[in-house]
């Protein structure tokens, strides 16, 4: 493993964008991942944060619709989401919308920015109240279609895949336009009620739902997703073997055809 984190930091950190971070406060309750990435310094870069956007989807989808999906961290619900993607709308790889980031909270910070933790502590998205989320673009009549897929990330006991990470950042949490009002929420209540689980409004900044089959919805024109870092986007997994270069590249692409945008956070690039 220190060998692992020592090449992974050689990677991330180029000699021409490293910065000396300065030491973090210590904290009282770490994560697994939180821990991995505490090792890794990433480079500053200027731009704001960003928004989903219906134009980055098939023009064969219309009335396309904004929402997004937390369960825990977001890397594993983004590899699903991209598989239901492909399997229920047919996209293929130029055309995937499903991108992590962060929803539920308040703040962002003077430049619109919603970041990962960082050592330079800027606009932290659990000190902003935000959770760990997947947004996308899909076709209205399809949101019954993936909320059942995202119903099925709890298993059997309604439980997220990742217990050990605890906190408001890991809530369960989905977000619609309208929210509760959204015409196909009945059908994501119900997809919600066939797997054990109460939806309930958020209010913003909420607490974690771990062990309550409890998951928050949110107007996502309230509560609009913030994209993560690029560094976050198609990330293997810690709970399954890594999903393989073809999935971890698709980064890569879309950051060059625009899909995937410089947030202005730490990153690597």
């Amino acid at each position: 493993m220190k060998t692992f984190c020592l090449l992974l930091s050689i990677c991330l950190v180029s000699p021409a964008s490293a910065y000396t971070a300065p030491k973090p406060n210590k904290p009282t309750t770490i994560s697994h991942r939180r821990a991995f990435l505490s090792k890794i310094a990433g480079a500053t870069i200027a731009a704001s944060a960003n928004t989903l956007s219906p134009n980055t989807a098939s023009a064969a989808d219309d009335n396309l619709q904004n929402v997004y999906w937390g369960a825990g961290c977001y890397w594993h619900v983004q590899h699903e989401f991209v598989l239901a993607e492909r399997s229920i709308l047919g996209r293929k790889d130029n055309e995937l919308t499903s991108l992590t980031g962060y929803a539920g909270g308040f703040k962002t910070d003077s430049e619109g920015r919603v970041c990962y933790h960082n050592f330079q502590s800027i606009a932290d998205y659990g000190k902003f109240g935000h959770g760990e989320v997947v947004g996308m673009t899909i076709p209205e009549s399809k949101i019954e279609d993936f909320a059942v897929e995202y119903f099925k990330l709890f298993g059997d006991k309604g439980e997220r895949a990742d217990p050990m990470d605890k906190g408001g950042e890991y809530r369960s949490l989905l977000g619609l336009p309208g929210g509760s009002k959204h015409p196909a929420f009945p059908q994501v209540e119900a997809a919600g009620k066939a797997r054990g689980m109460t939806l309930v409004d958020g209010k913003g900044n909420d607490p974690d739902t771990l062990g309550k089959r409890l998951v928050y919805v949110y107007d996502s024109n309230k509560f609009p997703f913030y994209q993560a870092e690029f560094y976050h986007q198609y990330h293997n997994d810690f709970l399954t073997p890594a999903y393989g270069k073809e999935y971890n590249n698709l980064a890569n692409a879309a950051l060059e055809d625009g899909r995937i945008k410089i947030t202005g956070c730490p990153d690597r690039v």
